[in-house]
Parts: structure tokens; sequence; C-alpha cells
């Protein structure tokens, strides 16, 4: 049994200081992280570490991540039982998403990360690092698509968010929880989602040059931040409030944006679902789906723009793009 491991970089790699510059910063090779990892060579399981993008996670883009899928679906080619990413934390939400939406196999692709780094007391990293590559090499995690693995927890990347800036649990699915653990080494897998069939695959050219801009909208909102989105970008996702709201004036404006490009309704919350006819007055979901803003049900804006860039840069738009919106939402 193999499993391969590829790193990225995020607080889980960074090992110490450089001279001069406050903060972490120094980044660990995959051999120094499995190294200061306890048990791992009692799991008997022969391990390929390949350092990929040493960048912290907030400067990875679309392109890095689809590389790393495409390593990982080598890995697997090659008789990899599982693939396990580390990376950090800022957008590992999205990373799994991402990949997630376009992972063809049956094999687990395992997302990691961690949120105390070596250098201080009880880092998250080695205990986060183990259960992962536990996770990826269990028969249980087939067929699951890809994984978050934090904290002993199993999350579904369709539903994982990043929930508290510095908590060792920072990671919660809000509207459907874990679907699995890691107890006392054993993975118990306790819910299996469906999974969903991967959209096809993308020109990272064409990728690149789609732009699709998340707007989150705020009390008293007069819209000005809107002007010209339209010339720039070629989709929409606003972050309403509640179950999908915004202020009476902006209900125009996000309805004559919908009739130059696809915008796509999301709640700011955190959890739930925006609503589709429970409430009917300007700027409420009805009346904004009825100026031809597409609803996002469950998506979370993050999520949505990922899911809604891919969509437009496979070329997807009018009826075809709203039928592969309600496949996810």
């Amino acid at each position: 049994m193999s499993i391969a491991l590829i790193t990225l970089g995020g607080t889980i790699a960074m090992g110490g200081v450089d001279r001069g510059r406050p903060g972490v910063v120094t980044r660990l090779t995959g051999a120094d992280l499995t190294a200061a990892v306890p048990g791992l060579a009692d799991l008997g399981v022969r391990l390929d570490v390949r350092d990929v993008h040493a960048v912290p996670s907030a400067s990875l883009t679309y392109r890095q991540l689809l590389d790393v899928v495409a390593v990982a679906s080598t890995a697997v080619a090659a008789g990899a039982t599982g693939v396990v990413v580390s990376q950090g934390t800022d957008t590992l939400e999205e990373s799994a998403f991402l990949a997630d939406l376009v992972w063809p196999h049956a094999a687990p692709l395992v997302f990691t990360g961690a949120m105390r780094n070596p250098t201080l007391a009880g880092p998250d990293g080695p205990a986060n690092l183990l259960a992962a590559i536990r996770v990826a090499a269990a028969p249980a995690a087939g067929d699951l698509g890809v994984l978050v693995v934090v904290n002993d927890e199993v999350h579904a990347a369709r539903w994982v968010r990043k929930t508290h800036s510095t908590s060792t649990a920072t990671f919660a699915s809000p509207n459907a929880g874990p679907i699995g653990q890691v107890i006392e080494g054993e993975v118990r897998v306790l819910v299996r989602p469906q999974r969903r069939d991967p959209l096809p695959s993308v020109d990272p050219e064409r990728l690149d040059a789609t732009r699709v801009a998340l707007y989150p909208v705020t009390l008293d909102d007069d819209g000005l931040l809107l002007t010209g989105v339209a010339d720039m970008h070629h989709g929409l996702v606003v972050a309403g409030f509640g179950v999908g709201h915004v202020p009476a004036a902006l209900a125009p404006l996000l309805g004559e944006l919908a009739g130059r490009i696809p915008v796509l309704l999301t709640s700011r919350t955190g959890a739930g679902s925006v609503l589709r006819q429970t409430y009917g007055a300007v700027g409420s979901e009805a009346d904004l789906q009825r100026r031809g803003l597409l609803n996002g049900g469950l998506l979370d804006p993050y999520k949505a723009r990922v899911l809604l860039r891919l969509l437009l840069a496979a070329g997807l738009d009018g009826n075809e793009l709203a039928v592969a919106l309600a496949r996810f939402r």
C-alpha cells in the first residue's frame, strides 16, 4: 500500500524564522514533516513524498491547484491507494472544493493543514498529517470525493468551512457536520454523501482569463463598488443578507447586471440556504430571481465563486449554466 503526499506551504510547513524578519517563514520539506509524525512508521504505509508549490495558501492560484490535482491523478494511476495534500488553512476550503469539482477517481484525495506552527507548544500538524494519511489509506474512504481531515474529523470538501481564525477546531461543516472521525487510529465513516460527476476539464489559459467577482452586501449599501463590474468580469457572486436579500435600492442594479453577466445569489451567513419563494418584497430572494439572478442554494459565497469560474471557463452559459449550477446548490 502506498500513499502520495503532496506538500505545499502554510503553517504546517513553517518551521523557523529568518534573520531580520518577524514571524515564522522557513518552509519545511515533506521529509521534514513526516519525520515529525509519531507513529507514522507503524502504519505500514509507503509514502511517496512530493514537494510541489512552496507557497502560502493565500498565494495559491487555480492553475497551481489544478497542477496538484494532475500530480495526484498521476500518482493514483501509478498505483497509489490515496493522496494527501498538505497546505495552509487560509484557503483550504476553496482548494479542496476546487479539487473535488474535478477529481475523477475513487481513491481518496485528502487535504490537511495546521493552525499551530511547529515552533509552538502543541503543534497540530503532525496529528493532522497522521490522521489524513490514515484516511487516505482506508478502504472506507473510497469513492467519497475530496476530503478534509483535521482535528481527527473527516469533512466532505463540498461542505467544510474555516470558522475561526486561530482555533485548532476551526474546520466545521455547518450544514452537514463531519462525515467521519478517526477514533483510536480507526477511520470511521459515518455518512456517505452521493458523489457528483466531475466537471469537464478546463483549459488553463481560458481559466486564467475568466474573472468572477464576489460582492458582500452590507447595511445601507449603495452599490457604488458594483460600477463597471460587468465590464471587467464574466460573472458575479452576491453574498446577500440572510436567506438571500439585498437593500431595495440595489435590486435594479443587480437585475441590470444579471442581464449582462451571470449573477449568483448566495448567503453571507455561513450556513443555511438561499430561499426561493418565501419573501416577495423588492430586494428579496423572489424579487432578485425575477430580475434574473441565479439561486445559489446551500453554496457559500467562496465555493460559489470557485464553481461559477470553472463553469464559465468551460464555456457554459444560459440554461446550460443554470442546470449545471443547480446540481451543486
